[in-house]
């Protein structure tokens, strides 16, 4: 693990005003009239919840300042410059816990934040097709039954998301979203913007829309958020930050948040340190605060080749300063991905094999996704309105989320607990490989937990049988010529399916003449045969597949035929449409 967000390229990948006043938490800043020294460092102090009055005074009283404060958990986000504040706020009453959060100073930036710059766009001639990831997951066949309901809000807290992005733009969510860069919410307009392209690759894997251009993500129909955790210029995600992201998550109703980075700079925090004891408690704190606030958090498990349930030694963290290598336990975990509730998921590749690079570890992994590996790599949206291949855990991560919220969509009222529950029933089972680091069973070990995701039966097992529409007038296909027929569909609601079958029965003398084609309401042609000059085969009769899924289902549909040469006549003498 290098830096904390996981996924780019398999490396790890490892955004302030003040914001709302949210039910049961308080942002409020006694830093928005300080100013940036060098030296200064962040550190959360624990109290019990409620009031935190009296800590934040004594926090002032003793050489920090309150940058952020989350009443409802009893965690503060304190800066200071003094050495000595840990040690000193210590032994203050009522407080139960300090930790430094980083072995950096926190820079200028989180004193004045720059808003990220929105990025030009491009538009592109890419147009949705079936790829391996969705379809190894089935994602494919699930849009034929929902493609999630808008009512669902996920939650991206990552690196930021290009909201202007053509792909995202339609189901993005720019009311609930902020930057959470450096643990207080700024609500200004594109603070939840990239800093990078990680954040934006997620969101395209769980929500692209489903608009005929570039990629679909698993669940087009619900809406993303951005929250942004990374910080600019590092990438990096302190414990601050991810406090202020679960707290946002569950404050603005967020069903599902998928987090793909670990908690910076401590690829493992250990109980036994107080500093990172400190941390473990904060964002457990927060992560639970959200799950009781109806949010799931889905996350991935790291791209180390690990075993996670047999720690022995980190070699990368701090990861801000200087790594050192340092022995650990199985005490010491991996934040926000162990914390319990979190869902940990682990990457295959193209097949139902294990990612090379994929953390693992029994009773810790609970389920997997695709996050490619090699060539065969996730391709998603990046900024700009540009598109493009990434792996890692990263990638894993939002099918599962996506997958999460179509489990939301299609039981409005689950919980949390349901919907942990519904992803491990609905996995595929997936086989321990010859592998002696994989223990357990089929239905449970250590590579794929209880196994890899089932869009499909998630949403409920088999598509509902299709609507069918049929043309049985003849329509005479004269030498040279090109005829249509007709189709009007009425009563199917939203697109059509991705798998729409197109039935065809032309008699004909010389089927090597012809050229079919169908051709949706808005006027789209879809090539559906174009029968080589020497088939001299009579007639044709045969059923079509063709992704229409950006076409709007109702309407006239027309079978398009063109006879190119002489001799040879006919007629079409029936055709259907299968939705």
């Amino acid at each position: 693990m290098a830096t904390a967000a996981l996924g780019a390229a398999v490396a790890f990948v490892s955004p302030v005003g003040a914001a709302p006043v949210a039910s049961g938490t308080s942002v409020a800043s006694a830093s928005s009239t300080a100013s940036w020294a060098a030296g200064t460092r962040a550190y959360l102090v624990i109290t019990a919840p409620g009031d935190t009055s009296a800590v934040q005074t004594a926090v002032t009283n003793n050489g920090g300042t309150v940058f952020a404060h989350y009443d409802a958990i009893g965690v503060i986000v304190a800066h200071s410059t003094s050495s000595a504040f840990a040690g000193t706020m210590r032994g203050v009453s009522g407080v139960q816990q300090v930790g430094a959060t980083r072995t950096s100073d926190v820079p200028a930036d989180a004193y004045n934040p720059v808003l990220p710059a929105a990025p030009s766009q491009a538009t592109t001639t890419l147009t949705e097709s079936n790829r391996w990831d969705m379809t190894q997951i089935k994602a494919d066949k699930a849009w034929a039954v929902t493609t999630g309901s808008p009512t669902v809000k996920v939650g991206v807290l990552d690196t930021g998301v290009d909201d202007l992005h053509q792909d995202i733009a339609p189901n993005f969510n720019a009311a609930d979203s902020a930057s959470c860069a450096y643990g207080k919410a700024d609500t200004r307009t594109g603070a939840w913007r990239d800093v990078g392209e990680h954040g934006t690759h997620v969101a395209g894997t769980i929500a692209a829309a489903k608009n005929g251009k570039g990629v679909i993500g698993v669940a087009p129909g619900v809406k993303v958020s951005s929250v942004r955790i990374a910080e600019p210029n590092t990438s990096m995600f302190f414990a601050e930050n991810t406090v202020c992201g679960f707290m946002w998550a569950g404050d603005h109703g967020f069903k599902v948040t998928n987090n793909s980075y670990y908690t910076d700079p401590w690829m493992f925090n250990c109980p036994d340190n107080v500093d990172q004891a400190a941390i473990i408690e904060g964002v457990r704190r927060a992560q639970e605060y959200a799950e009781n606030k109806g949010s799931l958090q889905i996350a991935a498990a790291g791209n180390s080749n690990y075993d996670l349930a047999n720690k022995r030694t980190d070699t990368s963290s701090p990861n801000d300063s200087t790594p050192v290598t340092r022995t650990i336990t199985n005490a010491c975990i991996d934040i926000p991905t162990e914390l319990p509730g979190v869902v940990t998921v682990a990457a295959m590749g193209n097949g139902n094999v294990k990612a090379s690079y994929s953390n693992f570890g029994r009773s810790i992994i609970d389920i997997a996704a695709p996050g490619g590996d090699g060539a065969s790599g996730v391709y998603s949206t990046l900024p700009g309105g540009k598109y493009g291949t990434m792996n890692g855990t990263s990638m894993a991560s939002p099918h599962v989320a996506g997958v999460a919220a179509l489990l939301a969509s299609t039981n409005p009222g689950a919980t949390p607990a349901d919907l942990r529950a519904k992803l491990a029933t609905q996995a595929a089972d997936t086989a321990c490989p010859a592998d002696s680091r994989c223990t357990g069973t089929t239905a449970n070990n250590a590579f794929f937990g209880e196994g890899q995701v089932d869009a499909l039966k998630a949403v409920g097992g088999t598509p509902p049988p299709g609507a069918y529409f049929e043309n049985a007038v003849d329509v005479a296909i004269a030498d040279n010529s090109t005829v249509e027929s007709p189709l009007s569909v009425t009563g199917v609601s939203g697109n059509a399916p991705a798998t729409l079958k197109v039935g065809v029965d032309i008699k004909h003398t010389y089927r090597g003449d012809l050229v079919l084609s169908l051709v949706a309401p808005d006027g789209t042609v879809y090539t559906l045969e174009d029968f080589p000059n020497n088939d001299g085969t009579d007639n044709v009769a045969r059923t079509y597949t063709v992704n229409a899924s950006s076409e709007v289902a109702a309407g006239t549909w027309k079978l398009r035929v063109s006879d190119l040469a002489s001799q040879d006549i006919g007629k079409i003498d029936a055709w259907n449409l299968t939705f």
